[in-house]
């Protein structure tokens, strides 16, 4: 099974804290997919929403495709239908609904063929746990070049 990376967001684990990710496949057209193999995609606005029990990914922006012909214009940031298994969808709305959670995309990706979405199940950090999370990480990253400066 190949995979090819399309976009990242980088952000996100900054921002949220993610409790729990899923695999979702994404409805598009065909120039929209042709864009994203020349990795014109930003997922940095893009959220998930339930509307009518479906769930669509929302601000996600695919740039138009080089070679597209001019007859049909697509809207950039047009909200996409995600495809999950039914109980996939229950269990993500009962959780979004009762604990205040929120939908991220993380990544964006060809399985084979077919493109994915990396979602991330999370709530927001304030920006106090913001910096402590970064002071965390900075001291975690000194004390490994320590122990690697002594291992030398």
């Amino acid at each position: 099974m190949a995979t090819k990376m399309l976009s990242t967001n980088r952000a996100v684990r900054l921002n949220y804290d993610i409790i729990e990710t899923f695999e979702a496949g994404v409805v598009l057209y065909g120039s929209e997919v042709k864009a994203l193999r020349e990795s014109k995609v930003q997922l940095n606005d893009a959220y998930a929403r339930f509307e009518n029990n479906q769930l669509y990914l929302i601000g996600l922006h695919i740039a138009p495709y080089s070679s597209a012909g001019t007859h049909v214009v697509l809207d950039r940031t047009r909200r996409r239908k995600l495809l999950l298994h039914r109980h996939e969808l229950t269990r993500l709305s009962s959780k979004m609904n009762q604990e205040q959670l929120l939908l991220i995309p993380m990544a964006m990706y060809f399985k084979d063929s077919y493109v994915k979405v990396e979602l991330g199940l999370g709530r927001g950090r304030k920006t106090v746990d913001k910096r402590q999370l970064i002071a965390k990480r900075d001291a975690d990253r000194e004390a490994r070049r320590e122990l690697s400066e002594r291992s030398r």
